[in-house]
């Protein structure tokens, strides 16, 4: 950890990374900053070397990458701010037992860490929460039973005329349907292009189905769309959070958001992008269970604060961290090394003799574990072991 003279609040910030899904001027418009023109997509915080945040003084490390490495501490998440214009890929993580797995396995194999194909960038797992920032975030998470999905399947195959949907139809019906229907999907063909040409063209001028004709806009022909109507459609208003636990498939659609996740960069897509997609990897690690409710209700804990706990989940159970929510003056006993960000107002951070203000737009690290008085008004995030 590190050492007690170490300041214990330590302002760092970061770029946003300019993904091509990423709104125009998208971090800088969620905090009220200049854009850069371009997409922007996440504003990273922690200490992944991919993007390590940077401290503003350049000083006593000059990114948190640094302190990890000086201290021997190694920060259990990463905390973003999220804005997507455009959906992102179909996706899943992997658990901890897989993801060692699996970097073991492309090392051995000599795959390079900065090959397109490579599935396992570093040997941890990704479990992430988001929370919304604004109402109308959109997101595809877990799977639909199989009933649902074969009335919307049969809806759209009498729009249709034709017996494409036939083959997809017949898979989603048989033993193991969610994933023999995803398998035949991802497997490609001719059968498949013409189901999916079918799907999109049943589901145009039929509001309940424009998400398809939407995703076929972005990706022309791409099986993910099929894939999206066999997963939930959720809409967060501001405050609504999604739990994404391993082997969860899942893809943001549009929005903001303030994202908290394990340190990884392992993500096994299934469509929807021009990134390199591993069918048999994404489906060695998917849950093919219809989920019933991925939503992570926050605990409050005390006036003015509410916590996002993945523990309450069972399969949150071993997460190493928590997302807490602050609006107005709190006293807050923090675990470790923690990271705040204020989306709204301005708040201030104050330990015995040592204080940090914190503006709209600015990023503290705190740098060890602490109890923390906070005075000011807005949204404060703070990213923290819990």
């Amino acid at each position: 950890m590190s050492a007690p003279s170490s300041p214990l609040f330590v302002p760092i910030g970061n770029e946003p990374r300019d993904y091509a899904w990423g709104r125009v001027d998208g971090v800088a418009g969620v905090l009220g900053t200049a854009g850069t023109g371009g997409p922007e997509a996440e504003l990273w915080l922690g200490a992944h070397p991919g993007s390590p945040a940077r401290t503003v003084a350049g000083e006593p490390w000059a990114t948190l990458l640094d302190w990890e490495n000086e201290s021997g501490s190694r920060l259990p998440y990463l905390l973003k701010i999220l804005v997507s214009g455009a959906p992102l890929s179909l996706q899943a993580h992997p658990t901890p037992a897989q993801a060692e797995t699996g970097f073991a396995d492309e090392n051995a194999r000599g795959i390079p860490l900065t090959a397109a194909h490579r599935n396992y960038k570093d040997p941890y797992a990704k479990p992430e929460l988001i929370v919304a920032l604004e109402d109308g975030f959109e997101a595809l998470c877990g799977f639909r039973p199989v009933a649902e999905i074969l009335a919307d399947v049969d809806a759209l195959a009498a729009r249709s005329g034709s017996d494409s949907l036939a083959p997809w139809r017949e898979e989603l019906a048989g033993p193991d349907g969610l994933r023999a229907g995803f398998s035949w999907l991802l497997a490609g063909g001719a059968a498949v292009d013409l189901a999916v040409a079918a799907l999109v063209a049943a589901a145009s001028g039929d509001g309940r189905f424009e998400l398809i004709t939407r995703l076929a806009e972005a990706y022309p022909g791409d099986p993910g769309i099929a894939v999206a109507l066999m997963l939930h459609h959720i809409t967060l208003a501001a405050g609504e959070s999604l739990w994404l636990p391993a082997g969860n498939i899942h893809a943001y659609l549009r929005g903001a958001g303030v994202e908290l996740m394990g340190p990884s960069d392992n993500v096994l897509r299934g469509g929807l992008t021009p990134k390199h997609v591993d069918t048999a990897e994404l489906e060695r690690v998917l849950t093919f269970t219809a989920s019933e409710d991925d939503h992570l209700v926050p605990v409050e804990i005390a006036e003015n604060v509410r916590s996002y706990r993945p523990r309450i989940h069972a399969s949150g159970a071993g997460v190493p961290f928590e997302l807490i929510a602050v609006t107005g003056a709190a006293a807050i006993a923090l675990a470790g090394p923690s990271i705040a960000i204020a989306t709204d107002g301005s708040f201030t951070l104050s330990a015995g003799d040592e204080t940090a203000d914190v503006p709209r737009a600015a990023s503290v690290f705190v740098s060890r574990a602490a109890h923390v008085q906070v005075t000011g008004s807005g949204r404060l995030w703070i990213a923290t072991a819990g």
